[in-house]
């Protein structure tokens, strides 16, 4: 019979060989190669201090891939998400750094296919009619056309970097109906806007959970933050103008940063 004291000894190197094996397991989301892709709520256009070296895309510091980035350290970072960027801007330009080691995918992207910018510029500049009317052809265009070009997308995500999670972000509303601004646009146009944000968010979602990707809906954390509440986490018409309608520093850290990190 084998002493107790030999078997003590092979039980406690089969215990460590197993634990060197787990522990040699591939990355997590959350130590693994990350890359930030998508539109300006990715980019952080609104959030300000944009660098240098990413000029129009105004990359911003503040922006919520570069924050989630900076609290867990994963072992590499792209941050290639672009202010203004349609679904096909992503396909050509923001998906050369995914691959088979990459563990974690972050993307915003629908709203400039759509048209949600121009619509935005129409209820400003052309009143409650006309507002409606360019809300109501981005809806169409959200439901009818935007799906497919969602799949190409999420499709060369998934071919590209096959082990990732990846968490697709929405829109939040923009406006809290019924607040504090007594200037602008009228509510019927608010209500209207934020319908197409639900638009959207819907149907990103629906292609986010076929390809089997996450869906952060960041509307929940915006609520009682939108744009003329008692706690804008979103600018309204700003110079620039560019950063006009888009999350500020707090909304990307409150906002923003707490879903994709309740997902990833």
């Amino acid at each position: 019979m084998r002493p107790v004291h030999a078997l003590s000894a092979t039980l406690l190197a089969l215990l460590s060989t197993a634990a060197l094996l787990l522990g040699a397991g591939p990355a997590s989301a959350a130590t693994g190669p990350y890359v930030a892709l998508g539109d300006s709520y990715s980019s952080g256009e609104g959030a300000g201090d944009y660098t240098g070296d990413s000029g129009s895309c105004h990359r911003s510091p503040h922006a919520y891939p570069q924050l989630w980035a900076t609290a867990n350290s994963p072992s590499s970072f792209v941050f290639a998400a672009c202010s203004g960027a349609t679904t096909q801007d992503v396909i050509n330009g923001q998906l050369g750094s995914l691959n088979s080691s990459t563990r974690l995918v972050s993307i915003s992207i629908g709203g400039n296919d759509a048209g949600f910018a121009d619509a935005m510029q129409t209820c400003v500049l052309q009143g409650t009619d006309a507002c409606v009317g360019a809300v109501n052809k981005a809806k169409s265009f959200a439901t009818g056309q935007l799906p497919g070009r969602l799949d190409q997308v999420y499709t060369q995500i998934h071919n590209r970097a096959p082990n990732a999670r990846v968490v697709v972000l929405g829109y939040p509303h923009l406006y809290k109906i019924g607040g504090s601004c007594s200037f602008g646009i009228s509510d019927t146009s608010r209500s209207a806007i934020n319908g197409a944000a639900d638009t959207i968010d819907s149907v990103v979602s629906g292609r986010a959970s076929a390809h089997g990707f996450a869906f952060g809906d960041v509307r929940g954390a915006f609520t009682n933050h939108e744009i003329c509440s008692a706690d804008w986490w979103l600018n309204s018409t700003r110079i620039p103008v560019h950063e006009s309608y888009h999350p500020n520093a707090k909304g990307q850290a409150q906002g923003y940063l707490p879903t994709l990190s309740a997902k990833d």
